[in-house]
């Protein structure tokens, strides 16, 4: 038997009627919501912006697993989540079915390639992720772990980019995001896809899933629906309902990797620390932090007002003299310019340390809810973000929904001797910025966010954890705070000094014997302080 695009159905199958009839019945429940038992499936890792935004990390590219066919589920069915795990995650998406083959189609073209249109749910196991390398043959190619249906819905009447996707957890609603929300857009995929493979007539394209993917337990409904509101019609999928239920079987260790999580996998499951009942920052990075804390005597105090008022009025110049003065000669943070050079920075230091890139450390420490996000949400108010990135530019430390993240916490602003991508988005949120410049990329280009709270060197200057940096078009310099209070009321002192040899100079004094003051004028201007 053919099916109304030529393409051969098993004898156990029927053909799909194209008119709208909906699939025949057909001996085997699993492929009742599609026209043929698909030849292969096709997920996409990552497309929303929610998603990505959610992640911490966006694709530059799509890029792409395979699911096997017996993956696919009833409509209407159960799902098992097998003994001894615990992460068995939903995400609702939107699936294609290709109508006629394509192989190197233009992305203008692509769409018409595309037969129908359904929901489904890419269940994964994320216990058994970790081994997978991506791969995900283990975690989401399980028996029932690919819903489909329950209707067709014909693609060429529909926008690609005017379909909604919907997901409900025991009634309540956790999923909602359009395909205009598309990282990559739907005719992007199936072209990308056909320059690399045949995609044939009944195989499944799984377009990925917005944010709110969440974690389920035995008993949990999940249901699926993808819909064009803005179509003639409103046509509509119907609800995928999906029903899990506890294995009563393992795995044996003699064959192979044996499910394993850790926080990350949690909180990627779950679709955040909190909510996964985990703490906001690593325990073992605030151990480490409290030990270096300990050690190095790194303690952050509030900065005091009255002292936070003074140094706002003095110039980083008159305050890098004075730390000259007493020693301190390599306390400037060299190499960085002010997004904004009228606005002044000053607060206490929090430290992110970047290490060089290294493609498996990016994998272990760059994902999920990696030290750069745990600083980001930890900053308090009147910290400054100090990052070390080796003065390597070469891509962006920050972009503008971290800078929003440390505007809300109230921070003072943030200093890093590596890039900013998003350059006008970050200067637009107001908070103080300091950057080696701008650069488009992402973070895994050069570096590999590892740890926080600890000493560092940004700018060819140590900074750690309670130093008090301020910042002005001139740069910014790090004061040991317990050097804070004298140094900022001698370079007061100073101001006033300077102001008033700048008034003679402009009488028309000369500065020789003025500037320095020898003892002569030293004396008039002592007693011009004692009149006022």
């Amino acid at each position: 038997m053919m099916t109304s695009e030529g393409a051969p159905v098993s004898s156990d199958e029927q053909a799909y009627d194209p008119a709208g009839h909906g699939p025949s019945v057909r001996q085997d429940p699993r492929f009742a919501g599609l026209p043929c038992r698909p030849g292969k499936i096709v997920a996409v890792h990552l497309s929303y912006a929610s998603r990505a935004d959610q992640r911490g990390r966006r694709p530059e590219a799509p890029s792409y697993f395979l699911k096997p066919s017996s993956s696919v589920a009833a409509t209407q069915g159960t799902v098992e989540r097998p003994a001894a795990t615990e992460l068995l995650a939903f995400e609702g998406e939107v699936a294609l079915v290709i109508g006629r083959p394509a192989r190197h189609v233009t992305e203008e073209d692509a769409w018409s390639y595309v037969g129908w249109v359904t929901a489904a749910n890419d269940l994964g196991l994320y216990d058994l992720r970790a081994n997978d390398k991506g791969s995900n043959a283990r975690s989401k190619g399980r028996d029932g772990y690919t819903p489909v249906g329950p209707e067709l819905l014909d693609a060429s009447i529909i926008d690609p980019a005017g379909l909604r996707v919907r997901t409900w957890v025991n009634g309540e609603l956790a999923q909602e995001d359009t395909t205009a929300g598309l990282i990559f857009s739907l005719p992007q995929i199936v072209a990308d896809l056909a320059q690399h493979l045949t995609l044939e007539t009944g195989d499944v394209i799984l377009t990925g899933t917005p944010a709110g993917s969440s974690v389920l337990a035995p008993g949990d409904v999940v249901e699926v629906e993808v819909d064009a509101p803005t179509a003639e019609g409103s046509p509509t999928s119907g609800r995928l309902v999906t029903t899990v239920v506890q294995g009563e079987i393992g795995f044996d260790p003699g064959l192979g990797s044996l499910p394993a999580v850790d926080d990350t996998q949690r909180a990627e499951a779950w679709g955040s620390r909190e909510a996964a009942g985990l703490p906001g920052e690593d325990a073992a990075a605030d151990d480490a932090a409290a030990d270096d804390a300990a050690q190095e005597g790194a303690a952050r105090p509030a900065l005091d007002p009255e002292v936070r008022d003074k140094l706002l009025r003095v110039p980083v110049a008159g305050l890098s003299q004075q730390l000259r003065q007493r020693g301190l000669d390599n306390v400037t943070i060299d190499g960085v310019r002010p997004l904004h050079p009228g606005a002044k920075l000053v607060g206490v230091a929090r430290t992110l340390r970047f290490v060089p890139n290294r493609e498996d450390l990016f994998r272990s420490h760059g994902g999920g809810y990696n030290a750069q996000k745990r600083a980001f949400d930890a900053v308090g108010e009147g910290e400054v973000i100090v990052i070390e990135a080796r003065g390597e530019s070469g891509s962006g430390t920050l972009g503008d929904i971290l800078a929003i993240r440390a505007h809300a916490n109230g921070a003072a602003g943030i200093v890093t001797d590596g890039g900013v991508r998003d350059l006008d988005a970050v200067a637009a949120v107001g908070i103080p910025v300091y950057s080696s410049g701008a650069h488009p990329a992402v973070l895994g280009r050069r570096h590999v966010p590892w740890d926080h709270d600890l000493t560092i060197a940004c700018g060819g200057t140590t900074v750690q954890p309670g130093d008090v940096l301020v910042g002005d078009a001139d740069g910014v310099v790090v004061i040991p705070p317990g050097l804070v209070h004298e140094v900022v009321d001698a370079a007061l002192a100073k101001e006033s000094e300077d102001a008033w040899i700048a008034e003679r100079v402009a009488e028309g004094h000369p500065v020789d014997g003025l500037f320095p003051m020898n003892a002569e004028w030293r004396a008039r201007y002592d007693a011009w302080r004692q009149e006022r």
